[in-house]
């Protein structure tokens, strides 16, 4: 299970209606994407899918793309990154939280809990 949420650290809370896309890597190297979904008032994605992987098959690479450019556009502002694209490796059977720090001139990720 995949989960993130996003805090605007300009803005010193989350960052509601930021879509947010949810793909893994393919044996060929091509990306599948798996579902899409927008944080919610709190900067959360409680529907993002399962990776749809056989546990057995080992670790997958995953990928989230969030669209920061409309959560930016939204507020009247001109988005410098237009969007985040983080990708990383996960076991399926275990879960991860990949929260997303975000302000108009930066960024910062990292594994939760």
């Amino acid at each position: 299970m995949i989960s993130t949420h996003i805090l605007d650290t300009s803005e010193g809370r989350p960052a509601p209606g930021v879509p947010v896309e949810l793909s893994r890597r393919a044996a060929d190297g091509t990306w599948i994407v798996l579902g899409t979904s927008a944080t919610n008032a709190d900067g959360r994605c409680p529907d993002l899918p399962a990776l749809g992987v056989d546990p057995a098959a080992g670790p997958v690479d995953v990928r989230l793309v969030f669209d920061v450019g409309a959560y930016r556009r939204a507020r009247g502002e001109t988005p410098f990154f237009p969007e985040v694209r983080v990708v990383f490796t996960a076991d399926p059977e275990t879960p991860y939280h990949v929260p997303l720090l975000l302000n108009p001139y930066g960024y910062s990720v990292y594994r939760g809990s």
